[in-house]
């Protein structure tokens, strides 16, 4: 500079080609801060996006595991109360079928003994219309005769003898077997109202059983059905609690790739983003100071010298 200054021509090409290069490096370091803060945003905004959107996945994975377990616990508890259900159905039926047998053995024996008391009441009314009142008497067919003779030997063998001739006894008998007669009548109208009832409460009782055995078939295909879907239904759900849980794993195996990429991104880009703006400030002026050093160099005014001051360097890491 002494030289130029006392006129003397000398060459500077040497020093105006380091300057150059050296605006070179600058040029190509700001933009690989370009490209390397654009890179660092990128990634960083990525990654919390992907640790937002696994954190939600997780809660969400953490929400189904614990509704399928509370599903499945309930499913559970209904399917032991279907199938206690059914056992107390099925017992239920057993005992009202064994109720409902009897309570017809019994009606079929109370049949058959009023039948029998009515038809030696019927008897008994007919030997006795035979001796007081003829034109009541109803001759049995004769292939009856003989029972009816044993009936009458057996049942009454102690049974007195035919009244006596003499017209007065025989007005005071007849008297006497009009009483008997009547009260005859009165058992065996007790005996058929006893029967009737007896019919009513039959139909009655067995409509009623057939009534609760159709409910008890209806309800049992109803509890049976339940408990099939019911298992169905806890089955889909322990696939499901399965499944939550294996991608609750992969999710949180994925989820601490992610945290640990997030750290290594900020330990490689947190100082330069901090120092971006910093930096291509001081890597801005120190081009523009070599420029004007190489104006000056190239023949320019030396008062740029003296108005650019001292250039100012950058702190490179």
């Amino acid at each position: 500079m002494e030289l130029a200054l006392r006129g003397k021509k000398i060459g500077f090409e040497k020093v105006i080609k380091l300057i150059d290069d050296m605006v070179g490096v600058l040029k190509k370091e700001q933009i690989d801060d370009d490209v390397k803060k654009e890179y660092c945003n990128a990634q960083i905004d990525e990654t919390e996006d992907k640790k937002k959107i696994l954190d939600q996945t997780l809660s969400d994975l953490e929400t189904s595991i614990e509704d399928a377990k509370e599903g499945i616990a309930t499913a559970t508890s209904d399917l032991k109360k279907l199938e206690e259900g059914i056992k107390a159905l099925d017992k239920s039926v057993a005992e009202a079928t064994e109720m409902r047998k009897e309570e017809h053995e019994e009606h079929t024996e109370l049949m058959a003994n009023d039948s029998a008391a009515k038809q030696v009441l019927e008897f008994a009314k007919n030997r006795l219309n035979k001796f007081y009142n003829p034109k009541l008497y109803k001759a049995p067919p004769k292939r009856e005769l003989a029972f009816v003779q044993v009936s009458l030997h057996t049942q009454h063998k102690d049974a007195p003898p035919p009244p006596p001739e003499a017209p007065k006894a025989f007005e005071k008998k007849t008297e006497e077997s009009g009483g008997v007669i009547a009260m005859i009548d009165l058992l065996i109208k007790d005996l058929d109202k006893e029967m009737q009832e007896a019919e009513v409460e039959e139909k009655d009782a067995q409509k009623e059983y057939e009534k609760m055995m159709g409910d008890s078939a209806t309800k049992r295909a109803e509890d049976s059905k339940a408990i099939t879907d019911k298992t169905a239904m806890k089955a889909q759900l322990e696939t499901e609690l399965e499944e939550s849980k294996e991608g609750k794993i992969s999710t949180t195996k994925e989820l601490m790739a992610t945290l640990e990429y997030m750290s290594s991104l900020h330990k490689e880009c947190d100082w330069l983003l901090k120092n971006y703006d910093v930096r291509k400030d001081a890597r801005a002026s120190e081009v523009d100071a070599l420029g004007k050093a190489k104006a000056v160099l190239s023949g320019a005014d030396f008062s740029l010298i003296q108005q650019g001051g001292g250039s100012k360097f950058l702190n490179r890491k």
